[in-house]
């Protein structure tokens, strides 16, 4: 049998609306579309068009955005292919590729990144050891170890955090840059240090409009964290703390400021707002200095996360209630003066 054989013909009601307008050529000769044949009907003026190089069109007229990301997921796919025409990754349909940057970002719905209509390239997330070469509208972006992809409308994507980073390599517009992160955590995509941890592995945080657009992210995540713990300290019936204060000792130095304060149980809460780039270094040097100093003086800390925050507010609500209650237990502890902050 010659290559151009045709195989015995297989019915397409197993495949979706898309899947049966964008296939590969070694898709068609499964279905007793010989390899002639689909570049007979993808010439100029045929019924069906050749996307990308392999992958076909099966209508006439533009792509639709849905198509077009099936296709760079297939030409992706396709160019790995073993002998037997597997898809590298595990078996999946279109391997471990998945998409990202812009792309992704209007798939997880960000109303500031560009409709899929209007781009003019998709990027295509793919381990750095294959071997592709960008074409027509199709971009990759290699990375030594890919994240599992989040399935959108039945399309593997990169998760936001890592989208963003990848989106915002190739940007420079500072306005479009700002707006995207702010979007990530105002709209609840992801918290703002997982998109400082992989800006900061993306090696971007030294790009000055990026520095700007993190300071405008983190401070947009501590406020949604602020509401957060007023949320759960009132919603989980907490007695109520002394809001956003610094505590210092009498005619002393400054001991810090806290989010919240019991002055009778001396027990304070704190949002841990430190990016994933802070080392143990840092946290000894100044998060880390600043509790033990207080626990010193007798004053419980609880630390929580704007994480924990969005996910378990239940848990934190208890952690505090605890800390109050055992106060009842503890020696007294030193007085320290609470100043506005």
């Amino acid at each position: 049998m010659s290559h151009n054989t045709p195989l015995s013909p297989r019915p397409l009601h197993h495949l979706s609306d898309v899947q049966r307008r964008v296939l590969t050529t070694r898709q068609l000769r499964q279905h007793g579309v010989t390899a002639s044949v689909a570049a007979e009907r993808s010439r100029a003026g045929g019924p069906w068009q050749q996307i990308l190089p392999g992958v076909h069109l099966l209508h006439p007229g533009p792509a639709t955005s849905e198509e077009r990301l099936l296709a760079a997921l297939l030409y992706t796919a396709s160019r790995g292919q073993g002998t037997d025409g597997s898809a590298p990754g595990g078996g999946e349909p279109h391997g471990e590729a998945m998409i990202t940057g812009l792309a992704a970002l209007a798939l997880h719905h960000f109303s500031s990144a560009p409709p899929l209509a209007s781009l003019d390239r998709i990027d295509v997330l793919v381990p750095r050891t294959r071997r592709l070469r960008a074409t027509g509208f199709v971009r990759f972006v290699r990375a030594g170890t890919l994240p599992g992809p989040q399935y959108v409308a039945g399309v593997p994507t990169a998760p936001v955090a890592r989208a963003l980073a990848d989106a915002v390599a190739r940007l420079t517009d500072a306005v479009l840059v700002r707006r995207l992160l702010t979007e990530s955590v105002r709209h609840g995509h992801c918290e703002a240090t997982a998109v400082v941890a992989e800006l900061n592995s993306a090696r971007l945080l030294s790009r000055p409009h990026v520095v700007d657009a993190v300071d405008a992210l983190l401070a947009e995540g501590r406020a949604i964290a602020e509401g957060r713990l007023y949320d759960m300290i009132r919603g989980h019936h907490l007695p109520e703390p002394l809001w956003n204060v610094e505590l210092r000792l009498p005619g002393g130095p400054a001991l810090g400021g806290v989010d919240a304060y019991w002055r009778e149980q001396a027990v304070a809460v704190e949002i841990d707002t430190r990016a994933p780039r802070q080392d143990e270094e840092v946290w000894h040097g100044g998060f880390g200095r600043k509790r033990e100093h207080l626990e010193r003086l007798g004053i419980t800390v609880v630390r929580v996360t704007p994480k924990k925050l969005r996910e378990t507010p239940e848990e934190q609500a208890a952690v505090v209630r605890t800390a109050l209650i055992a106060a009842a237990d503890r020696d007294p502890a030193s007085y320290v003066v609470v100043l506005p902050r």
